[in-house]
């Protein structure tokens, strides 16, 4: 089964700004690795550039503990998020990671998004040359998002896909970052699979919905106006009312097993392979915790036959 990291971005950036505290922020990545977590998953665009800078000063003294993973590749502006794939942007944009970070190297360095007007070639050929030059260890994508326009007839990781075929010819791929959770499991129909053939590893983003599935959020709660959920189409009042059945029946398992909600969304996840990491976000020191004792929860086959047999989830799109 696989392993329980820490995703840092709604630590500074993405949530509710007003539940985000440096200090606490600190303790609750101490608080992971003290409970076991050892990837914690970072980016520079994520602030921009304040999470990497928190999780720096959260590893002072401890950074031979964690995997460390960050990204490039997306630049902020006022209003709009561009992808830089040049070579020259990708060699300082290490370096400057590598000075907010506080460390000598990057365990991970991945490529959130490729530049459409630069060959992915030429942008993974840079990073390649981040690991002959010894600051960066391995290499992984951001796979584009599965509801991202495709051909016609493609499933929903086509894309990227034929991206991670392209960068395989010039260095290998050790990982891919994708959305992976019981009511956005697409990543199962191919890219998984093409992953544990090649023995790339994946790091399931948003496993637990974006906090939806930890059965803690009710619907027409409302979210903060800088909280990336009050735009998203699951996260109307009338889609998070719709989606309750899915934690309903998370909710039955996890009373069986004694776990939380969360755990079982988690454990979930883990099931789906050895090579799959799980990489929820946390902000408390508790939840951390508790997200990274999931990897102790057992879920047998008539668990994951429920859990197949739950509605499948909504959102404004559909």
């Amino acid at each position: 089964m696989g392993a329980v990291g820490l995703g840092c971005m709604p630590m500074s950036w993405g949530y509710s700004a007003s539940q985000q505290h440096g200090d606490r922020s600190v303790r609750t990545v101490h608080a992971a690795l003290d409970a076991g977590v050892r990837l914690l998953d970072t980016a520079d665009m994520y602030g921009p550039f304040t999470n990497e800078l928190l999780v720096g000063r959260a590893l002072k003294g401890r950074r031979s503990e964690a995997f460390l993973s960050t990204k490039c590749g997306l630049l902020v502006g006022d209003q709009h998020i561009v992808a830089n794939g040049r070579p020259g942007y990708v060699r300082r944009a290490c370096d400057a990671s590598l000075r907010r970070l506080q460390t000598d190297v990057i365990d991970l360095y991945q490529l959130h998004r490729a530049d459409p007007e630069v060959p992915v070639e030429e942008t993974w050929g840079a990073m390649a040359e981040l690991v002959t030059a010894g600051k960066v260890r391995s290499l992984g994508l951001c796979a584009v998002g599965a509801r991202a326009p495709r051909r016609s007839g493609a499933g929903p990781h086509a894309g990227t896909i034929r991206q991670l075929e392209r960068i395989q010819q010039v260095f290998p791929v050790s990982a891919v970052e994708a959305e992976l959770s019981v009511w956005s499991p697409e990543a199962l129909e191919e890219l998984l699979p093409w992953c544990a053939a090649r023995g790339v590893g994946v790091l399931a983003a948003m496993p637990l919905g974006s906090g939806y599935l930890t059965g803690t959020l009710k619907p027409g709660q409302g979210f903060e106006p800088e909280d990336l959920r009050a735009r998203h189409p699951r996260f109307t009042a009338e889609m998070m009312a719709a989606n309750q059945p899915v934690v309903a029946g998370l909710r039955r398992i996890a009373q069986r097993r004694g776990a939380s909600v969360a755990q079982v969304a988690l454990a979930w996840v883990l099931r789906q392979g050895p090579h799959v990491v799980a990489v929820p976000g946390a902000k408390q020191e508790k939840w951390a915790v508790e997200n990274a004792r999931a990897a102790e929860v057992e879920l047998d086959e008539a668990d994951l036959a429920e859990i197949a047999g739950l509605p499948r989830a909504r959102g404004s799109w559909d």
